[in-house]
């Protein structure tokens, strides 16, 4: 059974051991020289939570952080990042995380959620986030480099509380 709870400083390791292939391939994150210090201040410090998909031996496969998106004005549109381990991938754990930030969310007072930079080319996450209800609202032209061609990354948003 798979269970998502409170990240904690002993998942660490775990987490990067998810993270770091996943941003250095450079399919899907703009991180790919990110090193573990850098990568543990943007996923657990500077962030207002982040969470882990485990399962029954608390084993982590997969987290997820939520950030407000802007400072201040914005900040009550939140902004989320998910990573799944690559050999845990099509068991629905994307999906419940994406479930379970989105009550969290509401739960800490956002109005919206936001991904800022989805690339166009991640049709699987594309497809899942439309079918928990995001919308695409905008596309920023050539805005991936990858293996030096450009991709569109997409903005998706969804609205979880009324205003």
């Amino acid at each position: 059974m798979i269970t998502i709870r409170p990240f904690k400083p002993s998942d660490w390791p775990a987490v990067w051991a998810i993270i770091e292939p996943i941003f250095h391939a450079g399919e899907t994150y703009s991180w790919a020289d990110i090193t573990e210090t850098q990568a543990l201040e943007l996923w657990v410090h500077k962030v207002s939570a982040t969470f882990v998909a485990v399962d029954e031996n608390d084993c982590v496969l997969g987290s997820y952080y939520i950030k407000p998106n802007q400072p201040l004005l914005g900040a009550h549109i939140c902004n989320v990042g998910y990573v799944v381990d690559e050999l845990h991938r099509g068991r629905g754990i994307a999906s419940m995380m994406c479930e379970h930030s989105q009550a969290d969310a509401i739960g800490q007072g956002f109005l919206a959620m936001q991904f800022n930079f989805v690339v166009s080319t991640n049709t699987g996450a594309v497809r899942l986030w439309e079918k928990h209800g995001f919308s695409t609202i905008g596309i920023i032209p050539q805005a991936f480099q990858r293996a030096g061609d450009y991709i569109d990354a997409l903005i998706m948003h969804k609205q979880l509380q009324a205003i």
